[in-house]
């Protein structure tokens, strides 16, 4: 855990106190959601401040809730690592009066509110859209998630390889999808494994930010620029280089920044007691039309070489 990060800061109606827990620590895309949580926070006047696991364990996510719980703060942010795990912890902090906010996670259970920046459909399909551009609807392509508990990752995976198989059925998928992307040195060494098992794979679609990274590196350990694509969302500081070197294809993204942000203002919303209906303005979100508690808008920026230095500038 991030040190001192719980602090001893204690509830009030005036300053609510949000703890936000991440799947890990010290990696670029949690660092911007970080950076987004502190602006917000001081903007607001509220005291937020993220937890970060040193690895993507899911107990290790349980854990953090119980500290926060413990601490008594107005409300939980979560971006799961396994949405199952987490469901009685957050059932716990639930009923001890604790607002719950999770991201990344749809339909997540004992949640009082998910927000999405993209759908899982129109992202995924996104993504298989461009990977049938780019391949011209042929060749064995491998695809990674950050684990194969993550709910979103999944539905990612699911769209784009449903969105492949109906506009081009001359693609495959080489075996399942590989449940490495949240660490940089297992997607690496998975493609690294894939690519020496398939002389005919043209393309990794990596779905967690250290997937394309690896898969890029593994790509240019093998001198397979441009003859093995890697798409993938990734954080544009991490990848920019391997963009401009031609083995990190590119992709689309939201700001995660932003998301920390969001995860603020909207924590700020529950502990006053609001409840978000249809038409509501969330700043961040923009109007929101909640299907359940799930509050989810499009809001993807693409990853190329025209656009990656300048978002890498805002510390993406």
């Amino acid at each position: 855990m991030m040190p001192g990060a719980l602090g001893g800061a204690l509830a009030s109606a005036d300053k609510p106190v949000i703890g936000v827990v991440v799947k890990i620590g010290g990696i670029p895309w949690f660092n911007a959601m970080e950076a987004g949580i502190k602006k917000k926070s001081a903007e607001l006047g509220v005291d937020a401040f993220m937890v970060g696991p040193t690895s993507a364990d899911p107990a290790l996510q349980v854990r953090a809730i119980e500290d926060l719980i413990a601490k008594k703060v107005d409300v939980i942010g979560v971006v799961p690592n396994d949405a199952e795990v987490l469901e009685p912890v957050l059932d716990r902090a639930r009923k001890a009066g604790i607002k719950v906010i999770t991201h990344e996670s749809p339909k997540q259970k004992n949640a009082d509110y998910d927000f999405e920046l993209a759908s899982a459909k129109g992202f995924g399909e996104a993504y298989g859209k461009r990977l049938v551009e780019a391949l011209g609807g042929k060749g064995e392509y491998a695809v990674f998630v950050g684990s194969l508990t993550v709910p979103l990752h999944n539905a990612w995976a699911d769209a784009a390889i449903a969105y492949i198989k109906a506009n081009a059925p001359d693609m495959k998928a080489v075996g399942d999808r590989y449940g490495v992307a949240e660490n940089v040195d297992q997607s690496r060494s998975t493609a690294l494994d894939l690519i020496r098992a398939n002389p005919n794979l043209k393309a990794f679609l990596a779905f967690g930010s250290q997937g394309p990274i690896g898969a890029a590196r593994a790509v240019k350990e093998k001198h397979l620029d441009g003859k093995v694509l890697v798409l993938g969302p990734f954080s544009p500081g991490q990848g920019k280089k391997l963009v401009h070197e031609g083995v990190l294809t590119g992709g689309f993204m939201w700001n995660p920044a932003l998301a920390g942000e969001i995860f603020v203002t909207l924590g700020q919303m529950v502990a006053k007691g609001e409840t978000i209906k249809d038409g509501t303005n969330i700043p961040g979100l923009g109007v929101v039309h909640p299907d359940g508690h799930n509050l989810i808008v499009n809001e993807l920026v693409e990853l190329n070489k025209d656009t990656v230095d300048d978002l890498a500038k805002m510390g993406l």
